[in-house]
């Protein structure tokens, strides 16, 4: 029993020295712990900052509405400082595990994506991300079309969140840049 403590503390000891550093929140001073009841959100107001413009298709508009929820969960901003732009480049579907008549009992699909993040007159930002959804081909056509629509959202959160935590770790990249966050 004592052995597994000096373990757990041994282990402990090398994560906080690792140098690990939340996105979203700044340290505090020269303190050794991060959160003694006082964090900066400067990073995350800057992020609300951020439009979202309109994306075509269904799978853009949930993707916009992930993206606006992870961005600014109290609404878009009225005067944005920022603007997203996303386009969906491709869709591709993909037959798997295909039965010895050669029909195909799954689909597997991919979702590329690419944005760019503008202040006024600037492109700041610009990347890609990739997602993966598989679904499986049902003898009912209702529920397969279901499993399709799940597989959209997945791809939908999964996107958004890549895309939300690119945007995060620019804004920290500014912000520890710059020396002091409050001086976006």
């Amino acid at each position: 029993m004592l052995y597994r403590k000096f373990i757990f503390f041994v282990l402990i000891s090398f994560v906080s020295a690792c140098g690990f550093e939340p996105l979203y929140v700044e340290r505090k001073g020269d303190n050794a712990w991060y959160f003694k009841g006082e964090f900066d959100t400067s990073i995350s107001q800057e992020m609300a900052k951020v439009k979202v413009m309109p994306i075509s298709d269904r799978f853009g508009q949930m993707m916009r509405n992930d993206l606006i929820d992870l961005l600014s969960p109290k609404g878009q901003p009225n005067r944005p400082k920022y603007r997203l732009f996303v386009k969906l480049e491709s869709k591709t579907e993909r037959n798997q595990a295909l039965r010895s008549d050669i029909t195909a009992t799954r689909k597997m699909v991919k979702y590329r994506v690419s944005y760019y993040m503008t202040d006024n007159d600037n492109t700041l930002l610009r990347g890609d991300s990739v997602a993966y959804s598989g679904y499986d081909i049902l003898a009912n056509p209702y529920s397969t079309t279901i499993a399709k629509k799940k597989g959209d959202e997945d791809a939908a959160k999964i996107i958004a969140n890549d895309i939300s935590l690119r945007l995060g770790a620019y804004f920290h990249s500014i912000a520890t840049q710059q020396g002091n966050p409050n001086d976006f």
